[in-house]
């Protein structure tokens, strides 16, 4: 077959294929349009998930008639001042979109532009263009796009349901309203009840406001603020605490210049400032605003426009793990359970008094003469009934002394007043009481501990006076042996003792008496995830958590008054102790004016 040039209409629908891969792209490519129209309110329509119907309507600049005529030409754009593509400061800029849709379904544009004396209308169907007809429109561009793929059946059958195509749209529109938080944005289709996104005000507070509106209150509650700068390159936004966490990844978000992106960069650095907090399967929410030069980023690598190319991808990622650690750091005894009122709203009665209750039919109604208090109490506490009341021996420890120092009430974790269940610590403070999980808060110490002894002049050991010998398997075995030196940097010397043994001869000073066996098991199953390719930090991070977890308070030791008091100073002076490195919070912390309100006081 010798060969051809393609018909300008069959080269539009190859191009299609790139540009419109369903209904979302339309509704992403339409509204960048309005965007970089300069529109300060766009409104967005669908109809069967933008397979039969998507209408965009902005109050942008609008375009004159030969501004029409040419839009809906291929490569025709007016946001390229030049032929410089590494000067783009748009979001659109390769002036394929309106020709591609056109290729493929029924396109249909009104506009007006302030020096035109009225609107005009221009028609595509199928490739084909129609006159440009005068027509009546107050301000800005409205854009109809109907029968999507009519041109092009085949693309149809590659169409999810309705529903899915309809939550495709409203990411889409959820990403962009994120990137602009100075632009209302209203999205509405039989699919789904309207919703609408007020312009905010400019500055990091309008932005949490429109974070906030997408990603939901409990974002809001829990965001820390973060920035890092570096030659030229701003990084900021905001991250959530440790303790608000995902399955996956999709809630994290990062935005260059203004435009949406995917990039695995941001999964990698936002992994690492993470490291210290979240265990492995749970994700952190976070949206990330990156700003530089545009001669510094390539947008065109990709024909939807989603991803981009750093000149300099190291310092972007390095500013991206600095901001994230900076900001928790900062904010490093916060907790979910102490900023969102979920440990207030768990207290709230979860059932309703019973209709037509006789109170004199209750076990606690006294029984007998009332004259004499006395005389009557003791035939009151005899009665059957009172057995109800019998929850067994108490769990807390109550020997402490009846007052705490005023200086103590005025720490931020107070002073410790008894211990529950021997697993939790309740400390009294000037303006109500802390609740501490004394395993969770003592492994943050020592976790930290070790952190600090690595990074000054290596982790100080113990050495065994009789070895410890413990028997694992010879897979095991040889994947601790080949960890060995990284496992001694902790203070942890192991050596071989024959197949399917090791023998432990030296053990961290900070673990005190741990058992070497489950401590071994712990580190081999760790082992057993990690990649060549991770970090040798990173390794060393893992081996110092599975450490601080055995060398940790366990559940179920009674402490005394002042081992007690002492784990709560550590707590205040030791960084993100505001949860473990898990991700799960080492205390919850209850206002008297919230413990009021439970009670009807307030």
């Amino acid at each position: 077959m010798p060969v051809r040039q393609l018909p300008e209409q069959v080269v539009n629908r190859i191009a299609a294929g790139e540009v419109v891969e369903r209904p979302a792209s339309v509704v992403k490519e339409l509204t960048e349009n309005a965007i970089d129209a300069g529109a300060s309110r766009i409104d967005i329509f669908t109809d069967g998930g933008g397979r039969r119907r998507i209408g965009i309507t902005d109050d942008g600049d609008g375009m004159t008639h030969g501004d029409l005529a040419l839009a809906v030409d291929r490569h025709a754009t007016s946001k390229l001042d030049d032929e410089d593509l590494l000067r783009i400061r748009t979001l659109g800029f390769r002036g394929e979109a309106l020709p591609s849709i056109g290729a493929v379904a029924k396109l249909g544009i009104t506009t007006r532009h302030a020096s035109e004396p009225h609107a005009w209308s221009l028609s595509v169907e199928g490739g084909v263009k129609s006159d440009i007809m005068p027509a009546a429109l107050s301000q800005g561009t409205r854009v109809e796009v109907s029968d999507l793929f009519y041109a092009t059946p085949a693309r149809l059958k590659f169409l999810k349901t309705d529903r899915t195509e309809a939550e495709a749209i409203r990411e889409v529109v959820r990403r962009l309203a994120m990137a602009r938080p100075d632009i209302a944005f209203t999205l509405a289709g039989e699919e789904r009840a309207p919703v609408t996104w007020a312009a905010a005000l400019p500055g990091a507070s309008g932005r949490l406001t429109r974070l906030g509106d997408i990603l939901g209150a409990d974002f809001r509650g829990s965001a820390i603020e973060v920035r890092s700068e570096r030659e030229g390159v701003v990084v900021e936004g905001f991250a959530a605490a440790p303790s608000l966490t995902r399955a996956n990844a999709l809630g994290q978000y990062l935005f260059v210049n203004g435009r949406p992106v995917r990039d695995k960069l941001i999964i990698g650095a936002v992994r690492a400032a993470y490291s210290d907090y979240l265990p492995r399967d749970r994700h952190p929410v976070v949206a990330l605003f990156v700003t530089l030069d545009s001669r510094e980023v390539d947008a065109n690598v990709h024909p939807a426009k989603t991803e981009v190319r750093f000149r300099n991808a190291g310092l972007v990622r390095a500013l991206i793990v600095h901001a994230l650690k900076d900001g928790l750091a900062r904010e490093g005894k916060r907790t979910a359970a102490n900023s969102d009122g979920a440990a207030i709203s768990s207290f709230r009665p979860s059932f309703a008094p019973r209709a037509n209750w006789d109170w004199r039919r209750s076990p606690a109604y006294p029984v007998g003469p009332q004259s004499g208090f006395e005389g009557a109490a003791a035939t009151a506490f005899a009665e059957p009934g009172q057995a109800a009341f019998d929850v067994g021996t108490p769990t807390a420890d109550v020997r402490f002394q009846e007052a705490p120092t005023a200086d103590l009430l005025d720490r931020p974790l107070g002073a410790a007043r008894t211990q529950i269940h021997e697993t939790y610590i309740v400390s009294q403070t000037r303006d109500g009481l802390v609740v501490v999980d004394q395993h969770a808060a003592h492994e943050r110490i020592v976790y930290e501990k070790l952190k600090a002894s690595l990074a000054r002049n290596g982790v100080q050991r113990q050495i065994l006076l009789i070895p410890e010998i413990v028997e694992l398997d010879e897979a095991t075995v040889e994947r601790l042996l080949e960890r060995a030196e990284e496992l001694a940097s902790f203070g942890l010397a192991i050596e071989s003792f024959g197949p399917g043994a090791v023998a432990v001869r030296e053990t961290p000073s900070l673990l005190g008496k741990t058992n070497a066996a489950s401590l071994l098991r712990d580190l081999a199953e760790h082992m057993a995830e990690w990649d060549e390719a991770l970090p040798l930090e990173r390794r060393l991070m893992h081996v110092a958590a599975t450490m601080a977890c055995h060398g940790s308070v366990r559940a179920g030791r009674i402490l005394k008054p002042e081992e007690m008091n002492a784990l709560l100073r550590e707590m205040e002076d030791t960084p993100n102790s505001g949860q473990c490195n898990h991700g799960r919070p080492t205390y919850v912390e209850l206002k008297l004016s919230d413990i009021e309100k439970l009670f009807g006081r307030r």
